[in-house]
């Protein structure tokens, strides 16, 4: 038996479904997106593995970026745009990794976001490349993924969980700006070409 990718829809699908839900947004998140993406004046955004939608509706409504939120799952993307109570991001159900990037809203976004993600994707080169196709120039990636070991647990299946230090060196190669801000188990970072 062969086992499921990680990164694919076939993975997530059952998941969102079922009614599994993760890590929503923090204060100390939140205040360093605010400190670090600034206000979007109406610029194109776009989240990359959305879920419940949280990010992109902090994005639009807070921020005041133009969002459009993916993910591979049907179910999350119904369960985004289910919260909207009125005007909201758009949605759009995509596997970024193998999607025609022609199918999205914008042909490039002044800000790319993936949250909880990047640890997940199976080629994260590939995944890095088709970041940078979309990116506009002088647009910021803002990625947050959780970094191998830092949990407080002897269970070593959840310390792998993260990335590696070569993970986040792929991560961080060939940006001019790289910032990066810890928040428990977690990195936030933010990237400028």
């Amino acid at each position: 038996m062969t086992a499921t990718s990680t990164a694919s829809p076939s993975y997530w699908e059952p998941l969102w479904a079922d009614g599994r839900r993760y890590r929503g947004l923090c204060k100390a998140e939140k205040q360093l997106m605010d400190e670090l993406l600034g206000v979007g004046c109406d610029r194109p955004a776009l989240d990359i593995g959305t879920g419940d939608g949280s990010l992109a509706r902090y994005l639009q409504h807070d921020l005041g970026y133009r969002t459009t939120g993916i993910d591979c799952s049907p179910s999350a993307i119904t369960l985004a745009a289910a919260q909207d109570t009125g005007p909201g991001p758009t949605w759009q159900c995509a596997d970024f990794a193998t999607a025609d990037l022609n199918t999205l809203p914008e042909p490039a976004y002044a800000l790319i976001t993936s949250r909880l993600v990047y640890r997940w994707m199976d080629d994260r080169a590939g995944f890095l490349h088709r970041v940078r196709r979309l990116l506009a120039p002088g647009g910021t990636v803002w990625i947050v993924t959780e970094i191998a070991g830092r949990r407080t647990t002897t269970d070593p299946a959840l310390l792998e969980l993260g990335i590696s230090p070569a993970d986040a060196e792929l991560l961080t190669t060939g940006w001019s700006v790289v910032r990066t801000a810890d928040i428990d188990v977690l990195r936030c970072y933010a990237l400028r070409p």
